[in-house]
């Protein structure tokens, strides 16, 4: 098991062959793995122990979530959310079974945080999800996700003391934006604008 710092090249290159990691991400830590890497998406789930509820897809860029298997279309809708910390429910169809779990759709976002947009160009989409086990407070350091998951992580990288929230989640219907959990961006749901 490895402790890093944000900046290490390591980072990149653990993750991408197939380790999982626990990095300060744009809003909280978050579990991490490759999302082109079945294996080690499976790893991370069976970790995290969700089933049907799948992570959330981050990515540098829309064109990274279309050469994943995304619909350009979708994507392209809700650009202007993005870069931000407003994760948005992109439909998948059957494609990406691994990731969606059975749910067909999956939250994605790309993150403004330029460390870990670093990353993200060098590894491609990471499927995430926060540093905690089921019901229990998300880790704000990385001595909190260590009690959390000790020897069973491959890696850990110290971003020091995380308090902020989770990503807000959003869901396109027809015209109307739905806010499915409040968070760091604040959006009027009437306009659909982020709120500044």
């Amino acid at each position: 098991m490895l402790m890093l710092k944000m900046g290490d090249e390591r980072i990149a290159q653990l993750l991408g062959a197939g380790k999982i990691g626990v990095i300060p991400t744009d809003t909280l830590y978050g579990l991490v793995a490759n999302a082109h890497d079945t294996e080690a998406v499976s790893k991370l789930y069976t970790l995290k122990k969700r089933e049907q509820k799948p992570g959330t897809l981050i990515a540098a860029s829309i064109d990274q979530l279309v050469e994943l298997g995304l619909k350009k279309r979708y994507l392209s809708t809700v650009e202007s959310y993005w870069p931000n910390a407003g994760s948005i429910i992109i439909p998948t169809g059957p494609a990406l079974p691994y990731l969606h779990q059975g749910q067909f759709s999956l939250a994605v976002r790309i993150p403004k945080d330029p460390d870990l947009q670093k990353i993200l160009d060098i590894t491609g989409p990471l499927i995430t999800t926060s540093a905690n086990h089921p019901s229990e407070e998300p880790a704000k350091n990385i001595k909190e996700a260590k009690k959390y998951f000790g020897e069973k992580i491959d890696f850990y990288v110290d971003g020091g003391e995380l308090n902020g929230e989770p990503s807000t989640i959003i869901r396109v219907v027809d015209d109307a934006i739905e806010v499915l959990r409040k968070g760091t961006v604040k959006i009027d749901e009437e306009t659909g604008r982020i709120i500044k």
